[in-house]
Parts: structure tokens; C-alpha cells; sequence
């Protein structure tokens, strides 16, 4: 049983490195979309991921265009502050592909556009926010899954 987390140029060190310990956590496999805003050697990332990050199933892909082309006919949803279905609405099975955006700006409005059938959001309750931390929404994402898939 795996999901497949897929960071779409992610920004903030700590954040991915929350996210690869998470994956290695839940049997998930982590895919990282390049351009990355950090190093895969900074230490930051490796701190955050503390002594786990060797033991991750990591594929990384040179951009965009080149992870598609390698994951063609897998079953994809994205995760979106701009989706209009909630995340628990998923059909979740084992080897889905759960797409989320970097940090500053979430995922493409190409990716969105393309894919608005399947994208999904987590419901913000306060108009104080626009979303909330990465590491954060791949959490509940990831987890609801599980329990699903249980």
C-alpha cells in the first residue's frame, strides 16, 4: 500500500524534507518536480528528514513535462486552494498520485485548468488564510488516504 506524493518545484527546504520523512513514514514514494528552490544537499532538508532521508523512495525529474511523460495513465488528483470538491471526496486507491504545488503560487493555472475535474481542496475556515503549509496539507491529504484504504 503507497500513495505517490509529488512536489511540483517546491520552494522550502523544510518543507520537503517534512514531506520525505512523512512519505517514508506512510510507505509512500516521494516524487520532486525540478526547478527545486534549495539544494538536495542542504542541510536544512536533510535536518528536517533527520537520519531517514537515505531510506525514502525518491524520483526526482528534470521538470514538468518530463515527469508527465514518464507517468503517463497513472491516476492523478491535484490539490488546490482553487479546487471546488473536498479532499476526503477523493476515490483514493493504492499507487494514486497526489500532485501539489509550490509553496508561493500552488500548482500551474495549466496544470488546474487541464485537470479542474480532479481537483480537489482543503477547506479553509478562516478568510484570514489563503491555504495552509505544504508539509501540513500533504499530511491531511496523505493520511485521510490511509484511513480510506483501511
Amino acid at each position: 500500500m503507497a500513495y505517490n506524493i509529488v512536489l511540483i518545484e517546491p520552494e522550502i527546504h523544510t518543507n520537503t524534507g517534512n514531506i520525505g520523512r512523512l512519505s517514508l513514514a506512510t510507505g509512500s514514494n516521494l516524487h520532486l518536480v525540478k526547478p527545486f528552490g534549495f539544494e538536495l544537499t542542504d542541510k536544512r532538508l536533510k535536518r528536517a528528514g533527520l537520519d531517514y532521508w537515505k531510506h525514502i523512495s525518491l524520483h526526482i525529474y528534470e521538470n514538468i513535462d518530463d515527469f508527465f511523460a514518464k507517468n503517463t495513465a497513472k491516476k492523478m488528483v491535484y490539490l488546490s486552494s482553487h479546487g471546488t470538491k473536498k479532499y476526503w471526496s477523493i476515490d483514493f486507491e493504492d499507487g494514486l498520485f497526489l500532485i501539489f504545488g509550490k509553496e508561493s503560487v500552488g500548482l500551474p493555472k495549466k496544470i488546474s485548468k487541464a485537470n479542474a475535474d480532479k481537483l480537489y481542496k482543503i477547506p479553509l475556515y478562516s478568510s484570514h488564510i489563503r491555504s495552509i503549509n505544504l508539509a501540513n496539507a500533504v499530511s491531511v491529504v496523505v493520511y485521510e488516504g490511509l484511513r480510506n484504504l483501511k
